[in-house]
């Protein structure tokens, strides 16, 4: 073998030689590679799973602030509100101790103008007698029970009150049984306010009026009065238009 046939051999040799030696740094190099991006892969996932739970715990925070500010206006709204409500305790409080003082000074008001309905009501012209007597007794009972309330008191009182006030406004008729001349008689009463308390008997041939004076029925002269009583107990009972009638009218005293 000549010496230029062996240089050849042994260059190609070394040739082939560095060409496997480059191919493995190749795989070597190739491999790492492969495993610094498998590596970066799993960072990756790393950071964007941190990434993901920042996010999510940014509007997590976000969430609880806005909580935060609507909870902060909510107790504002409650403190005011308590203190409104304090308020008004504190002016319920001075409320129900000028009530207790009303109650005190109300009660003998309330029983004065009780007893002087009822004295009213005595000295008056004696109509409905048994309904107003019963009305005055329930006052009466009031009055005196314990457990009454002087509001309801008050309440009855003026009631009868407008009652009595109505009735010398309104004219009524009725009928009743009285007593004339030791005999009585049934008869239809025509009440004009307060002014005249007339009777007339169911055949009309007695005709009378209520003397308050004399605390007594009297007689009239029925050919004067019999046709205008009958006619006021007619238009009492909305039988006849509303007309002029001539009754037997007391003219006031003059005050001593």
């Amino acid at each position: 073998m000549s010496n230029k046939h062996f240089k050849f051999i042994l260059f190609n040799f070394l040739l082939l030689f560095s060409l496997f030696a480059h191919a493995a740094s190749l795989d070597l190099i190739q491999r790492e590679n492969e495993i610094k991006l498998a590596e970066a892969q799993v960072s990756q996932q790393k950071i964007d799973k941190i990434v993901a739970g920042a996010q999510q715990r940014l509007i997590q925070y976000r969430a609880l602030l806005k909580q935060i500010e609507g909870l902060k206006v909510y107790n504002e709204q409650l403190s005011t509100q308590v203190k409104s409500q304090q308020n008004l305790l504190l002016r319920f409080d001075q409320s129900i101790e000028q009530v207790a003082l009303i109650e005190r000074q109300m009660t003998p008001l309330v029983l004065r103008m009780a007893d002087s309905l009822d004295q009213f009501v005595e000295l008056d012209m004696p109509f409905h007698s048994a309904e107003r007597q019963e009305r005055m007794a329930l006052i009466q009972e009031s009055m005196q029970a314990a457990n009454a309330d002087v509001a309801d008191r008050f309440r009855q009182v003026i009631e009868a009150y407008q009652i009595e006030n109505e009735y010398g406004r309104k004219i009524d008729t009725y009928q009743d049984i009285i007593r004339l001349n030791g005999r009585e008689y049934e008869v239809d009463i025509l009440r004009v306010g307060r002014i005249a308390m007339l009777f007339q008997t169911r055949d009309t041939r007695i005709s009378g009026h209520w003397n308050n004076a004399a605390k007594d029925w009297q007689v009239l002269d029925n050919a004067t009065y019999r046709n205008s009583i009958r006619r006021g107990i007619r238009m009492a009972n909305k039988q006849a238009s509303i007309g002029i009638l001539t009754l037997p009218i007391r003219a006031p005293e003059a005050i001593q």
